[in-house]
């Protein structure tokens, strides 16, 4: 008989703590109603949800952006590189000009004159103009063409002459050059007045 007696005062507890749970239980429930409290539940998690998924919308518009400043900074770094090799020589040449101005300047002064200072001086002229083609650069000669203000400027207009016409390049006193398609310096130009 003690030994019924312990079993019973062993299950004893287990039971008790049950009876307490469901006690706890049937209090709160009395204080609220079931379905409040998984209406209340299921509204937070709603609310949850969305500030989640707001907050992951937020960080993709985020990172689509930081995506797309990046292409952007690629694209720009890569023209820069282009266009520093492109022009990289612009500065050294225009130093050039002027040597290449005084050759062709004693080349026309030198036009009746034969022998080896002018072959000397044509040569010369010869291996200058070379080495600037072959550095990207090229020659504006607007010699009978019509005046373009991009790629000439105009330091005198004189009157028609017979076989020109209004805003014709009359006559070129000094050539242009240009990088590619940018112009280092203009071509001056006299211009048929119109």
């Amino acid at each position: 008989m003690a030994q019924e007696d312990t079993k019973q005062e062993q299950v004893n507890p287990a039971e008790e703590l049950k009876k307490a749970a469901e006690a706890v239980e049937q209090a709160q429930g009395s204080e609220l109603p079931p379905e409040l409290g998984v209406q209340s539940e299921a509204a937070s998690l709603k609310e949850q949800l969305a500030a989640a998924t707001a907050k992951a919308a937020e960080n993709f518009d985020l990172y689509v952006r930081a995506v797309a400043e990046m292409e952007n900074v690629r694209r720009r770094a890569a023209e820069d590189v282009a266009k520093a090799q492109k022009f990289s020589i612009e500065k050294f040449a225009k130093n050039l000009l002027p040597v290449m101005d005084s050759l062709e300047k004693a080349i026309e002064m030198t036009a009746d004159i034969e022998g080896p200072m002018r072959e000397g001086i044509v040569a010369t002229h010869r291996q200058l103009l070379h080495a600037l083609e072959t550095s990207g650069m090229s020659v504006i000669n607007p010699e009978n063409e019509k005046f373009d203000p991009n790629t000439q400027q105009a330091i005198a207009m004189v009157p028609a002459v017979e076989g020109k016409s209004a805003g014709d390049v009359a006559q070129v006193f000094q050539h242009g050059w240009k990088i590619c398609e940018r112009v280092i310096r203009p071509a001056m130009v006299s211009v048929v007045q119109g």
